[in-house]
């Protein structure tokens, strides 16, 4: 027997939407009105972990370090769909052996071309 979703059962997700929105609402309304107002230059400069600021913020670095860590979030994503399949073992049987041995030849061959591509290398 299936079951039918009908539009009172997305009331207490609804419920929690906007609880959580007016919590966010009401927080930033009441920080503005009731925080203090004392602009001085001190506070009005810009401050980076006690760090005197020198030269333009705005200077080119290199790429790699976010290629490298856009490339950790993606393997790491990957890693995370083993687990489901860990807990499922015995169930799935030898077609989700298969299957996870096709999911990892996929990604061995993802890592070996950002391995050739030297993606990794930070010279």
């Amino acid at each position: 027997m299936e079951t039918q979703s009908v539009p009172v059962d997305f009331l207490p997700i609804i419920f929690q939407v906007v609880v959580a929105l007016g919590f966010v609402v009401v927080t930033l309304i009441a920080t503005h009105f009731l925080g203090p107002k004392r602009k001085t230059a001190d506070k009005l400069a810009t401050f980076e972990a006690g760090v005197k600021v020198v030269g333009n913020a705005r200077q080119p670095f290199s790429i790699k370090y976010f290629l490298v860590a856009i490339l950790f979030v993606l393997f790491d994503v990957e890693v995370i769909f083993m687990y489901p399949w860990a807990v499922n073992f015995r169930a799935l049987g030898m077609s989700g052996m298969i299957e996870m041995f096709i999911f990892m030849g996929t990604l061995l061959l993802g890592f070996i071309y950002v391995i050739k591509k030297k993606a990794l290398d930070w010279n």
